[in-house]
């Protein structure tokens, strides 16, 4: 993946929507990680918020990638994630096929070259029935349609080089690296305002957000689950035959005819 340049995501996750966003999307994190078991989980990139807390897993790890804009380390800047910290490309993860439990991507595809590529080697892995938990921003939102007018030259809402990918694309990204869709939730509803004041103001939008018009939310978080299916050869089947039981062979008499061979007594 190559850098891309970015200047105003940490102050956009400082600003009073950035809060907001992650205050949501850290109890959808809680909630969603507290109840998946297992030995080693893995949060990839943004490092502001620790998405492992409520995990138990014995093992929890911060993967850092240098290429990836915002989701680098900062050396003003201690992450959230308690646990280990390492750096590698999220497309080059350093673990062994099929070896991790859980898979956290905050955040991450949108700032990619390739999100497919990076969803496949999360695939790769990942243990089966491994878990894997996306949080994107919705273009299809408020949000992302007060972003959309930068065409016409308004400022940006959101962060500039972030590129918003679509809930059904990703749902079938997943779908085509053998995911089962295990939950999906939209949050954030209000409008796109810059102030706390505001966003207080509007926080009654999340209630009738979730009722009335739930797939509009500014953000949402996707939780799959990685399948491998039995594999069942389909040929001929090679059984040996049962042996047949002997046949007694004919003996000749005397007279020429065929029949059973004579008693010892004559």
């Amino acid at each position: 993946m190559s850098k891309r340049p970015i200047i105003d995501w940490e102050d956009w996750l400082a600003s009073p929507p950035g809060q907001y966003m992650l205050r949501w999307e850290e109890g959808q994190f809680d909630r969603t990680v507290a109840d998946i078991f297992g030995y080693h989980a893995v949060q990839l990139g943004l490092p502001v918020m620790d998405t492992l807390r409520e995990n138990r897993m014995p093992f929890c790890a911060l993967a850092l990638d240098p290429t990836a804009g915002p989701h680098g380390p900062r050396p003003d800047q201690a992450p959230a994630v308690s646990g280990r910290k390492l750096l590698c490309r999220f497309d080059e993860l350093p673990f062994d096929t099929q070896s991790i439990d859980l898979v956290t991507l905050p955040h991450v595809l949108e700032f990619s070259d390739d999100p497919h590529e990076v969803l496949r080697e999360v695939s790769r892995v990942l243990m089966p029935e491994g878990r894997v938990v996306i949080s994107c921003f919705n273009p299809m939102s408020l949000w992302g349609a007060r972003q959309g007018l930068n065409r016409l030259g308004a400022s940006p809402f959101l962060p500039k080089d972030a590129q918003s990918i679509g809930f059904v694309r990703i749902k079938d990204w997943l779908k085509l690296l053998g995911f089962d869709i295990i939950r999906g939730r939209f949050g954030c509803y209000c409008p796109p305002y810059r102030t706390e004041r505001w966003l207080q103001r509007a926080a009654f939008m999340e209630k009738a957000g979730d009722r009335w018009w739930p797939i509009f939310g500014a953000v949402y978080m996707l939780s799959a689950v990685k399948r491998v299916r039995n594999i069942r050869l389909v040929g001929p089947a090679w059984k040996t035959k049962p042996a047949l039981a002997p046949v007694a062979a004919p003996v000749a008499t005397p007279n020429g005819t065929h029949g059973k061979a004579p008693d010892d007594d004559g």
